[in-house]
């Protein structure tokens, strides 16, 4: 599934091939405002890469509004740049948590229509 028709958004939801290792975010079960700076840490190493970013969210169990801030950011920052961002898979828990706070779309997890 991809963001749709706005080629301007920087992330995209789908199966990819051909991944580097050091290119994909593995997002923990627990991704809470305690977690917040090591989460950081990690979006730090990837945000100037110019290959595209991958993100594993499927692990997710609990995420809150810090992190989903921390992420929006990151997104936001990458597709300033032009850099892509790629979500691999993502929990139920991720996609009610950004749909609730109504961050689905600047996540680009809204769904093409």
């Amino acid at each position: 599934m991809s963001t749709g028709g706005d080629k301007s958004s920087a992330a995209t939801i789908g199966p990819t091939a051909a991944i580097k290792p050091d290119a994909v975010l593995r997002l923990p079960p627990q991704c809470t405002i305690r977690d917040a700076a090591q989460l950081l840490g990690q979006l730090l190493l990837h945000i100037e890469h110019s290959s595209p970013v991958y993100i594993d969210a499927a692990q997710v169990e609990r995420v809150d509004t810090a992190t989903l801030q921390l992420l929006v950011a990151f997104l936001n920052d990458r597709k300033a740049e032009q850099r892509a961002v790629v979500w691999l898979d993502c929990s139920d828990a991720l996609l009610r948590a950004a749909r609730a706070l109504g961050l689905s779309r600047d996540l680009a997890l809204a769904p093409a229509g």
